[in-house]
């Protein structure tokens, strides 16, 4: 397929940087999870409220949410597969809190993403 025709096919499609697949990429892939996560209103005020709290939560997440127990353990689910919050479930009780060492990654990660795309610091602001 010509580059015309791939252009044409996929007028949305990002290239790859440096020849290489998306899928030969895994920290493109963890950093799209990371930030779908963080796509979502009800996720980001599960992290707001784990982090005002400063210590894992256990089971108050749902009182504290205007959501259903179910929506709000799927909304969990999201975050820690996406390596934002550590949890365990313990019986019925579930603890949950801030995964610093993940969202420090996720920070690093794109800052670094944005920074080759941005270009340095400065350049082309007016």
């Amino acid at each position: 397929m010509n580059d015309q025709l791939r252009r044409t096919a996929a007028p949305n499609a990002l290239p790859a940087t440096s020849g290489a697949e998306p899928s030969a990429r895994p920290e493109l892939a963890e950093l799209a999870r990371a930030l779908q996560a963080l796509g979502h209103p009800a996720r980001l005020r599960i992290l707001e409220e784990l982090a005002g709290r400063g210590s894992c939560v256990c089971g108050e997440i749902v009182r504290v949410m205007p959501l259903a127990q179910a929506t709000v353990s799927q909304h969990l689910k999201v975050l820690k597969e996406a390596g934002l919050i550590r949890g365990t479930i313990d019986g019925r009780r579930s603890c949950y809190c801030i995964d610093r060492e993940g969202l420090a990654r996720l920070r690093r990660r794109l800052d670094a993403l944005l920074g080759t795309w941005a270009g340095p610091e400065g350049e082309g602001d007016e």
